[in-house]
């Protein structure tokens, strides 16, 4: 068997406890979840951005480590940003207050 993650490990637990249920009307869910992960990856717009060579090459060797282009990669940082599951850190330079906006 192979090794499981801790995700793994904790659904197979509560099989083994009998804690999982089946889901009544599992067509219809599966239907539904295969609609959410086709629009999830219809990808119809394209943007040019530019960024530092070093983020780039930064970028590029984080999708060779995950196994992905670093297009997809860019591409799923900034989905999970807009969904709200990663948050921009904001710094000390770039933070203004109102009045200090609307007098540059």
């Amino acid at each position: 068997m192979s090794k499981l993650d801790p995700d793994e490990k904790e659904i197979l637990e509560a099989f083994e406890r009998g804690k999982l249920k089946r889901i009544r009307n599992r067509h219809h869910e599966f239907a539904r979840h295969r609609k959410v992960a086709a629009a999830t990856l219809v990808r119809d717009s394209r943007i040019s951005v530019r960024i530092s060579s070093r983020d780039l090459r930064a970028l590029q060797k984080r999708a060779m480590a995950e196994g992905i282009s670093s297009q997809t990669l860019a591409s799923r940082v900034l989905h999970e940003f807009v969904e709200g599951r990663i948050r921009a850190v904001e710094s000390r330079t770039t933070k203004r207050t109102p009045e200090k906006r609307s007098k540059q």
